[in-house]
C-alpha cells in the first residue's frame, strides 16, 4: 500500500471504521526495529502506517500512562476511563456492538423501553440507507453520548485537582505515540495487513451496491 497517497483524513476515516476489537501486536514486535527516516515523505508514510496497524497498542499505552498518572485520584481514574469511552464510541464497530449488547440487556427486564432504544428506520434509495454515516446508541445519536462522556469526564478532572494532571499525562502518552510511529520500520507484515482491510473494505462497500 503507498501511504504517501493516503492523507491524514483519511487515516483517520479508516481509524473510526475499523474493527475495534482488534487484538495488540505482541511486545517483540512493537519493540523490534528502529530507525530514523530518511526523508520527510518516508516519515509521514511510516507515521499513518504505524498509527493504523499498531493503533490498539496505542491506545493500550494511553490508558496505562493515563492511569500511572491518576493512580492517587480515584475520581480522575474514573474520569479518564470515562474519557476512553467516549472517545471509543467515534468508533462504528465499538459503538454498534455496544448499542447491541445494551439493548439486549435491557431487553431481559424491560422489552418496551428496549424497543424504544432501536435506532429510527432510516429510508433507502437505490439498495443503499441514506444516512449510511449516523451511528445510534440506545436510540440516540452517538454524539450525544461522546458529549455527555466527555463533559462528565471534565467535571471529575476538575473535582479531584487532577486537570493538569491529565493533560501532562496526555501530552507524554501522545510524545512516546509519535516518538514510537515515527522511529518504528514498517515491516512486511504490516504492509500485508493494510492490504487485506483495503480489500474487506473495498468488499464491504461493492457488497452494499
Amino acid at each position: 500500500m503507498d501511504w504517501d497517497s493516503v492523507a491524514a483524513g483519511d487515516v483517520v476515516e479508516a481509524l473510526r471504521e475499523v474493527e475495534w476489537s482488534t487484538s495488540p501486536r505482541s511486545l517483540a514486535e512493537f519493540f523490534s526495529r528502529f530507525a530514523f527516516p530518511r526523508s520527510f515523505s518516508k516519515w509521514m508514510s511510516r507515521l499513518k502506517c504505524n498509527l493504523y496497524y499498531y493503533r490498539t497498542n496505542y491506545f493500550i499505552l494511553l490508558i496505562f500512562v493515563l492511569g500511572l498518572a491518576l493512580i492517587t485520584r480515584p475520581l480522575a481514574i474514573i474520569g479518564a476511563a470515562l474519557t476512553a469511552l467516549s472517545l471509543a464510541f467515534l468508533n462504528d464497530s465499538f459503538a454498534a456492538t455496544f448499542n447491541e449488547k445494551a439493548i439486549r440487556t435491557i431487553r431481559q427486564f424491560s422489552p418496551h423501553l428496549a424497543a424504544k432504544m432501536r435506532p429510527p428506520h432510516m429510508p433507502v434509495i437505490r439498495g443503499r440507507s441514506a444516512s449510511r454515516k449516523t451511528v445510534y446508541v440506545c436510540g440516540q445519536p452517538r454524539l450525544v453520548f461522546v458529549l455527555l462522556g466527555l463533559t462528565a469526564s471534565f467535571v471529575l478532572w476538575f473535582a479531584s485537582c487532577g486537570l493538569l494532571w491529565v493533560l501532562y499525562a496526555l501530552a507524554t502518552a501522545l510524545l512516546l505515540i509519535m516518538l514510537h510511529a515515527s522511529l518504528r520500520t514498517p515491516n512486511l507484515k504490516a504492509r500485508l495487513n493494510t492490504f487485506r482491510e483495503e480489500f474487506r473494505a473495498v468488499w464491504r462497500n461493492n457488497s452494499e451496491l
